[in-house]
């Protein structure tokens, strides 16, 4: 793969700049509970050397009902302040399932105007797989002020994507699985209704994957482009609570499509909205 700082980047960039003095790791590692598996115990247990854990549960919106919702600018800069993480700082983000949860704080740092920032390509499994180093010790932590520029055009709420799925002006694409896409399988969150946004279009985020890493960007523009997207028109990406459709925008942003935003409440709160209208069946 070919590395780039500021999307993804694979174990051997990372094991060649893990002692760089600027370089911030984030395990950001996050499960369904479904999965029977809790990020920040399995990081007190092992981690990459140097990194910090990023709850995304705790640096979300308190004051939203929906699941990590994008936190405010202040809590934001607050939260990467007490870990040591700022300005003039390459940031590397993995996670324990290879790539799931980390595209989500990608697109978080993108979102708060950061550009030195990618995901670890294969994440902690495919590192520990290497025989790469690991340990249990916390980092020594150094105030560093962020300076925080929120690009809100990389953001969408439901008002907007309600608009955008009526006028047919962007592309909506789902990165739930292709049952929970059609509402043939129920929702793992109580009280949703079942199908899709009507319009929107269906990329698992699994297909982005291939042997535990990310498939090449001309590999990535052809699942795109097989779902019958549309690339000429802007994209809004979305899933069950925001994290997996992070990986859609990632996947874009490898291939060159940079006009995409993600959004955050997702089917969590599409799906609670009786008013809202629901399709089901395939795309």
């Amino acid at each position: 793969m070919s590395d780039d700082p500021k999307t993804l980047v694979s174990t051997e960039w990372l094991a060649a700049h893990l002692k760089d003095p600027d370089l911030r790791l984030l395990d950001a590692s996050w499960y369904l509970p479904d999965m029977g598996r809790n990020g920040r115990e399995e990081f007190a247990e092992v981690h990459i050397p140097g990194a910090r854990f990023f709850d995304i549960d705790d640096i979300s919106d308190g004051r939203s009902d929906l699941p990590h919702m994008v936190p405010p600018v202040e809590k934001f800069m607050s939260r990467l302040r007490a870990m040591g993480v700022g300005d003039g700082h390459q940031i590397v983000v993995y996670d324990g399932s290879g790539i799931f949860s980390a595209a989500r704080v990608w697109w978080l740092f993108k979102l708060m105007g950061q550009k030195d920032v990618a995901v670890l390509d294969g994440g902690l499994p495919k590192w520990i797989a290497e025989g790469r180093p690991t340990d249990d010790m916390p980092p020594v932590i150094r105030d560093r002020h962020m300076t925080v520029r929120r690009q809100n055009h990389m953001v969408r709420d439901v008002t907007q994507v309600s608009h955008a799925a009526k006028l047919a002006d962007h592309e909506i694409i789902d990165a739930r699985g292709p049952s929970r896409f059609a509402g043939s399988e129920p929702e793992p969150r109580a009280g949703l209704r079942a199908g899709h946004i009507p319009g929107s279009k269906n990329v698992h985020y699994a297909t982005l994957m291939q042997d535990g890493v990310m498939k090449s960007p001309e590999e990535l523009r052809a699942v795109f482009e097989a779902a019958n997207i549309d690339l000429s028109k802007p994209a809004i990406t979305s899933c069950g609570s925001g994290v997996t459709a992070a990986i859609l925008c990632l996947a874009m942003e490898r291939f060159g499509k940079t006009d995409h935003s993600l959004y955050d409440g997702s089917w969590t709160e599409w799906g609670a909205f009786p008013t809202l209208p629901v399709a089901t069946g395939e795309a």
